[in-house]
C-alpha cells in the first residue's frame, strides 16, 4: 500500500499536468503546490522513480508512468467524491470540503468510494467543477473547456464551470459575491491596461484582479442554454454560500 505521502505527491503531479497542459510537472511546480523545499521534492521524486511511478528528469520535470497514473487517479477519484458527499450530505460549503477530503481521502476503502459513488448518483463533477473519474479511471464525459474570465470580453454573457484556486478564502469570497458553480455572470468590465475584471450577478459587482480572474473558468451563456431569458436568470441566481446540488 503506498503512504499518505507518495499518494499525495502523485495526486500533485497528476493534478499540475492536467492544469498546465504540460506533460512534464517541475520541482519548483510540485515544492510551491506541496509547500516543501525543492531538496525535499528531488528526493521524493527520486524513490518514486525508483518504484516505478513516475519517469524522473533531473533539471526537466517528471510525468506519471501508467502505474502511478493510475494510483493518481484513484486519489483524486476519492478527493472528489468526498468533496461532493460532504456538500450534499452534510451541507458544507465548497470552501470548507478541501481539507476535509484530504484527511479523509488516505483513510476510505474503495468499495466505501464505490458506495458514495453510487449514492451521488455518479456525478461528472465536484463542487468546484472538477471532473471525477470513474473506477476504471476515465471520466464520465467530455470536460467542458472553460475559458478564464480574463479572456472574455466586456458585455460577455457567461456561465461559471470551474474554479481552479481553492483556497478556503478565494471560495468563500467567491460565493459572498453569489459566484459559485454554475451561476450566471455578466463581463462589466475588462481592462486589460489594469489588469482588472468587474462580473455582475444579480444586482451585485465586484471587481477581480487578474491573477484572481484567471482562475475562474467560463463558458458562454448562451452556448449552454440559449439566448432567450437571460436577464431573468441572472437576476434569480441565488445569492448563497452553499451548493445544495454539486451535480450537472
Amino acid at each position: 500500500m503506498a503512504s499518505l505521502t507518495v499518494e499525495n505527491y502523485l495526486k500533485t503531479i497528476l493534478q499540475q499536468s492536467q492544469v498546465s497542459g504540460a506533460d512534464l510537472v517541475t520541482t519548483g511546480q510540485l515544492a510551491t503546490s506541496l509547500r516543501v523545499s525543492p531538496g525535499t521534492v528531488t528526493a521524493m521524486l527520486k524513490t518514486l522513480s525508483e518504484g516505478g511511478l513516475v519517469k524522473y528528469r533531473p533539471y526537466e520535470g517528471v510525468t506519471l508512468s501508467p502505474t502511478g497514473r493510475k494510483l493518481a487517479l484513484r486519489m483524486v477519484r476519492r478527493h472528489r467524491l468526498l468533496e461532493s458527499f460532504l456538500v450534499r450530505t452534510l451541507s458544507l460549503t465548497w470552501d470548507e470540503v478541501h481539507e476535509e477530503a484530504e484527511n479523509l481521502e488516505h483513510a476510505v476503502s474503495d468499495v466505501l468510494v464505490d458506495r458514495i459513488d453510487e449514492f451521488l448518483g455518479q456525478p461528472t463533477v465536484d463542487p468546484h467543477g472538477d471532473p471525477i473519474p470513474a473506477a476504471d479511471g476515465l471520466m464520465r464525459c467530455q470536460a467542458q473547456e472553460g475559458i478564464p474570465v480574463t479572456k472574455w470580453t466586456t458585455g460577455s454573457r457567461v456561465r461559471v464551470i470551474r474554479v481552479i484556486d481553492q483556497s478556503s478564502d478565494f471560495l468563500r469570497y467567491l460565493a459572498e459575491q453569489g459566484c459559485t458553480l454554475d451561476t450566471m455572470a455578466e463581463v462589466r468590465q475588462n481592462s486589460r491596461e489594469a489588469g482588472v475584471v468587474t462580473l455582475q450577478i444579480g444586482a451585485n459587482s465586484f471587481s477581480l484582479g487578474y491573477p484572481a480572474a484567471h482562475q475562474i473558468l467560463a463558458v458562454a451563456f448562451d452556448a449552454a442554454r440559449g439566448t432567450a431569458g437571460i436577464e431573468t436568470d441572472l437576476a434569480a441566481k441565488p445569492q448563497n454560500a452553499r451548493l445544495t446540488n454539486p451535480r450537472r
